[in-house]
Order: C-alpha cells, then structure tokens, then sequence
C-alpha cells in the first residue's frame, strides 16, 4: 500500500489525510476517535476521578483496537515500568495495532508531563507554579525541551501539559499545576513550554479549556459563574498565547460554564476556538469528561448520547477510553441521528495530526520509534531541575538572618516537610501520582533530602532534625522534641507546608481543595510553639499554594516560599539558606494575610482594594504579586517613554536602568505594570503588562526597553467586543505590584478602535548593559 497517497511524506499533511479518510469505513473512522488505556486495571486507586467507576468497561483491548485507535493511554504513567519493558510494552501494543488491522495505523500514545514525563525514574522537575515563581521563559523552554527529547525517544507522541487556567482562589487544589493569576504571566511562559515540548517532536496539550480554576469555593469540578469579560479578559488570553506558539492540542474542562458543559459547548470549543482564533489542531477530552455528560453533568440520557453532543460540540478524541466515542456514535450515523460529515470532520484531525508525527510514513515501525536505553534522569536533567529549583525559592522577608552565617553553630530544622522526600514534589510527579498504589518501588528517583544537602552546605555546624508534627494530622507530640530542639539551637528553621496528592490523598493537588488557607493539620501551633522559644525562627513553606500565616510571619526572622521545587529542591534550597545561591524568585501568587472567605487576586478593579468607609475587611496580602527580595539590592531609575501621546493603533517604547546596588551578584526581575486611569467598564487597579530577568553583577547597570502596543492596553468593552479605548494610562515599572518607584503616563489618541485575535499579544524587551 506504498502507493497511497497518505503514505507520501512530500505531500501536505492534510491531502495526505484526506486521502486515507476516503479509504476508511465508518467503523475505521470512528475508530481514530477513541482511546484505549490497556493496563488501568493494576491500578490500586485512582489516578483519574471516578476511574474505578468508569475504567471497568468489559471491553478488552483487542476489541478496541479492530478496526484501529486514535490514541493510547499512558502506557508509561500507569504501572512502574522501567524503559526497557516500556518501550517493550509500546512496541507491542502498535504491533498489535497495525499487524492487526486493515489500514495499519499506529496510534498516538500520549503520557502527563506536568512535572518532567510522568513515568517511573524520569527526572521529577519543580511544580509549574515554581517555573512561575523564576518568570523566566527561557528557562521554561529549556525545560520543555528536554522533557519532550525523553518522551519522544521512548515513543510517546502527545504531552498533557501545560496547564494554563489562571488562578482564582487559592483554595483549590490545583493551584500548584498553574502558573499563577497574572494571564500575560500564565501565557508567556505556557508559550514557552509549547515552543519547547514541541520542539522534541511532542504535541503540547493546552488545559483545561476553559474556566476551570474559576469554580464555585474553589471546589474540584464545581460550577463556573464567572461573566464574559472575566472569561474574554483573564481566562482566555494565556490559550491564545499558547495557540500563536502553535500548540497541536487543547482539552476541555471538566466544569460548566453558566450551565453549559464545556465538553458539550459548540460556541466555545468550535465557535470561538476555530472559527474566531483558527485552531486547526485536535481538541481531546479530559479523562471521562464525555462519559460525564450523562453522568454527572446529566446533559444526556446515554453514553452514546454524550458522545453524539461532546462530537457535535467539537472534541475530537475520547480520552482515556471510548465509552462514548465507539460502537454508539456508529449506531447513531446508521439510524440517520448524527451526521457522518461529524465523524469525518474529527477523523481528519487526528489523522492529520498522525501524519505530521510520521506515523503515516511508509518507513514507520514500532521499532524504530523508540530506544530503549535512555536514561530518563541523567545528570544534565537534574542540573536543568536544580537550576530552575534555585531560581524559583522565593525570599518574603529577612531581618539579617539570611545567609546562615558560619557562626550559627547549631541549626535546629524543624517541621513535617524538613525531611519528607515526598513533600517537594508536585501532585502530577510519578511517586505522588502513582507510587502511592505500589510503594514496593520505592520513589524511583533520588530526591535531594534537605538535612543531607544542609549539611553539605554548611560543614561545621550541627544540625538537629526534629519534624514536630504531620503535614496533615492533630498529632501533637512531637512538638516539644521541635520546641527541645529549637531552644538549643542558635537557629531554627521550621520547614511546613503540604504533601501533594490525589483526591483527598494529600493536602494539595487534583481534588485536595482547602476550606480556607490554614497551614494543615496542627503546623501552625508547631510554629507558635518554636516562635515563642525566642531563638530565631526562619519559615520555609513548601507548598502548592500560598498559606496565610498571620502574625508568624510578623515574629519570624526571615520567611522563604517554595512552591514544590522538584526532585533537587532539597539541594536548592539548602543553597539558597546557605548563601552560597542568592534567592531570585518572585510572587506568581499573592501571599494572603488572612485564611478566611475567598480570597481574590491581585487583579481587582478599585472597589477590589481596601476600602475605608466601604467595608471592614481588609483584603490587602501579607505579600503581594511579583514580591521577592534578594541578598543584594537593586535601584530602578530613570524611566523615560519615547511618546506622550500613542495612536490607537501604535505603539511607544518604555525604558528604564536598573542597577544592582549591593555587594554581590543577583537577579532582578523588573515589572511593567499599566492602569487604564479611566474607561467604559471597570479595569484593574494594576496589570502586568512586560517583564524582564536580568542577572547583574555588583554595581552593574542595565536599560530595559519594552515596546509596548496598544493593543496590550485592549480589553472587552460594554457591547463584549475588545476594544483599544482612548484615555490616559498609568505606566509604572518596579519589584512588585506594590513596589513601583518608577511611574509616567501616555495618551492614546484617536478613536476607540476594535482588535481581534491577530492583535499584539506580547511585549518584547530589549537589554542593553551601560556599564
């Protein structure tokens, strides 16, 4: 069958999958709409929600795979398996695959890639949440790229990552697979990890399309009530950033939005993303979320029914099997109930996509798409981890006490996550993921221990290790062994936090939302009991979210945030204590004050911010967005914008020096924020419009310049068109939301002109060192 066209790599992806749709029978086709997840059933637990409801199908694979598959689920991410026996494993299911089938067509096989290739003894890289803490996208893309080169080797097609739902409240569980409540933020650097896994011949998945984080009191799955310019304004931006970074694949949500699904919402998943935007990719279900149309959302009377309405919406592929996507849909077609054109329109997506992947290539094999001696955490993933790890710990506050000097002689650490592998790796990391069900394995990996990386760093001093309490339980009767350890020592790190999870297994990750944001279990009366020692007490939280902390952050002598740093987050942030690496990471999040109500985020129109005469509660965060200090000082100055007056339609550039004030190296990450001083409907106080890091030696002095469009001013007016509106805005260039020392402002003239999804959407940045 070397004739056929879909066989010919000098044809056009799409002619070529045009031509092998005609060939296909309606059951051939329906086939590259489904899944199989061959092996769930070794699963002691779930990995999915409602898994062990939906996983018992009675339908073995070699029934699913006869008249071919469009896609295979996480053949590495379910059970241990090392690369030998994976890469076995993979070669034998497509040799089933396409010994045993008409037309021979390999499936994708796909795997989560959240924190590094999810999969037993892959390097297990800093949650996203702390790729954001770096605002560093180079460093993300480096990430990405190697992540994907690990993937692909092993004959993994298609990544589920990166996750781009910009927070909402910190409650929910997920908070730690975001990257934080800044849009452009969220956008720039989910750019960066598509530019990077696609690299390596990965389909980047784009998730959760769309409001997922916005769900009512922050509960997993919970409805969606949000309006449409917080949909348009907030939500919807980081997706298009991705898209223009040419992002293969998007999921659904699991939520509805004002009572629509997502799974079943024609107006978003074909309205909006392909008609307006112009994706020509696939979008895949999230697990069960077509199933959940009949289950749970209750929009449909049958599987066959959800599946018809998830088609008809847009979804392409059922992941992570085809309960709905199978025998059904074919039923459907036959009676004259669901137009076959549907069926061919998915089919030809997912077979276009299988031939730019060269899975139609007539030299393909099983085979030869994979090795099986790679080693999936070499030395050079674990520097790449350690890097990032380092450049995400955030530095809230310090009296002096930071770097531990060489006179402390004893350090007492202190606290449930000071030596707990487990408690510096995210929810989606293999042995947070799946290890749980076999902890006859081990972690698979080494994870960097902080007491052993601690007294690397600092030889001669001695160390005491007194954990105090559980991250997660009302045992109180270690704490006098922290407060014993505490008072004898000239120091006390107290490192608290969560342990991440999986539906309710942990205090963060997927289904582990948080009632209010207490530190869990009883860490916070372990860190009344060593604060009131009176030796000085630095905090570490090693968290998927921020904590408020209340008055402990006021008496501590230093606080330091790190949000889930990785397998090598132990090593960094002993160096980061240590001195030995200078802290450069910023706030992705705000750090609360308060742990009650629903907290909002930095993104609030006036009547967001404290309000004296208006209401009693405060709202202001104990630290705001983009806070970080570092062991070195840095002066911004000299802000200058090369125009006063801007077009609708033009743009300025916006510059401004900043020097590195203090006596030894480090990272500033320089902020670009604009208020738009009036306009037809409520805008935020602040938005983060630019961002630079920079790394500077003492006493040097660089000009930022960022080129600001007007359409970065664009936001959705009172008629839901998005508009660039005349008026004054506010520019203001600084640390942090709320540490701006340089401020100016511009007029956009002219009249109030309409933009759509080929506008500006980034603002580029030139560095120029002076001296």
């Amino acid at each position: 069958m070397t004739d056929q066209l879909w066989h010919d790599t000098s044809a056009d992806p799409d002619r070529r999958a045009q031509a092998l749709l005609a060939a296909m029978t309606l059951e051939e086709k329906v086939a590259q709409l489904g899944s199989a997840w061959p092996g769930n059933e070794q699963l002691n637990g779930n990995v999915a929600p409602m898994q062990d409801v939906f996983a018992q199908s009675g339908v073995t694979f070699e029934q699913r795979r006869e008249h071919g598959l469009g896609h295979l689920t996480r053949v590495f991410g379910t059970a241990p398996v090392g690369v030998a026996d994976g890469t076995e494993r993979v070669v034998r299911l497509q040799r089933g695959i396409v010994d045993n089938t008409r037309l021979r067509i390999p499936a994708i096989v796909h795997e989560e890639c959240l924190t590094g290739f999810t999969t037993y003894g892959a390097t297990v890289y800093p949650a996203p949440l702390a790729w954001a803490a770096t605002f560093d996208p180079e460093l993300v893309e480096r990430m990405a790229t190697a992540i994907g080169a690990d993937m692909r080797s092993v004959g993994v097609h298609q990544g589920l990552s990166p996750v781009l739902d910009v927070v909402r409240d910190y409650r929910w569980g997920r908070v730690e697979e975001t990257l934080g409540e800044d849009p452009y933020l969220v956008g720039m650097l989910g750019s960066a990890y598509v530019r990077g896994l696609q690299s390596s011949g990965v389909i980047a998945t784009l998730k959760h399309f769309a409001g997922y984080s916005a769900s009512r009191a922050a509960r997993n799955h919970a409805p969606v009530s949000i309006g449409p310019r917080e949909l348009r304004d907030i939500i919807l931006p980081p997706f298009e950033l991705a898209l223009a970074a040419g992002a293969g694949s998007v999921m659904n949500a699991y939520v509805d939005l004002d009572g629509v699904p997502a799974a079943a919402d024609a107006s978003l998943l074909t309205g909006l993303l392909r008609d307006e935007w112009g994706f020509d990719g696939t979008v895949v279900s999230d697990y069960w979320a077509v199933a959940f149309l009949a289950t749970m959302h209750r929009v449909a009377a049958s599987p066959s029914d959800a599946g018809a309405l998830a088609l008809e919406a847009g979804i392409d592929v059922e992941l992570p099997d085809a309960l709905c996507y199978g025998t059904g849909l074919i039923e459907l077609v036959r009676r004259g109930d669901l137009d076959e054109k549907l069926i061919d329109r998915a089919a030809v997506r997912v077979l276009r996509q299988k031939a730019q992947l060269g899975l139609l290539d007539p030299d393909w094999t099983p085979e030869s798409d994979v090795d099986s001696s790679i080693d999936l955490d070499p030395p050079e993933n674990r520097m790449l981890a350690r890097h990032i790890a380092e450049r995400s710990i955030v530095l809230l506050a310090n009296d002096g006490v930071l770097p531990l000097a060489t006179s402390h002689r004893r350090i007492a650490l202190v606290g449930p996550c000071a030596d707990d592998p487990l408690a510096f790796l995210g929810c989606y990391s293999y042995p947070n993921h799946v290890l749980p069900r076999f902890p006859e394995f081990g972690l698979g990996i080494e994870v960097a221990g902080l007491p052993l990386a601690l007294r690397a760093e600092l030889p001669d001093t001695e160390i005491t290790v007194a954990p105090g309490c559980g991250v997660n339980d009302d045992d109180r009767s270690r704490i006098a062994e922290a407060v014993a350890a505490a008072e004898g020592a000239d120091v006390c790190v107290a490192v608290v936090g969560d342990r991440a999870g999986l539906f309710g297994e942990g205090t963060s990750g997927e289904g582990c939302d948080a009632a209010d944001l207490r530190l869990p279990g009883v860490q916070d009366e372990l860190l009344s009991a060593v604060l009131s020692t009176g030796t000085p007490v630095v905090i570490v939280v090693v968290s998927g979210r921020p904590y408020a902390l209340g008055t402990h952050a006021d008496h501590a002598a230093a606080v330091v945030q790190a949000f889930l740093p990785g397998e090598e987050g132990g090593s960094a942030l002993a160096a980061v204590l240590s001195g030995r690496v200078a802290p450069s990471g910023r706030l992705p999040v705000q750090v609360p004050r308060h742990p009650g109500g629903q907290p909002g985020t930095y993104l609030h129109p006036p009547l967001g911010a404290n309000s004296d005469g208006i209401s009693n509660l405060d709202p202001t965060p104990a630290f705001p967005f983009g806070h970080g200090l570092s062991y070195t000082t840095f002066d911004h100055s000299g802000l200058t914008l090369s125009a006063e007056r801007v077009p609708t339609d033009g743009s300025l550039d916006i510059t401004v020096d900043v020097r590195n004030s203090g006596d030894r190296a480090g990272s500033e990450v320089v902020q670009l924020y604009l208020d738009d001083v009036e306009a037809q409907v409520t805008r935020p106080v602040r938005q983060l419009a630019g961002f630079a890091r920079v790394d500077l030696a003492p006493g040097e002095v660089v000009r930022i310049t960022f080129t600001l469009h007007a359409d970065r001013t664009s936001f959705t007016g009172r008629t839901l068109r998005r508009i660039v509106e005349p008026g004054t805005i506010g520019v203001y260039v600084g640390r942090s939301v709320a540490d701006l020392p340089c401020s100016s402002s511009f007029e956009l003239t002219g009249p109030v002109r309409e933009v759509g999804p080929d506008r500006v959407l980034t603002t580029p940045v030139r560095t120029t060192v002076l001296r």
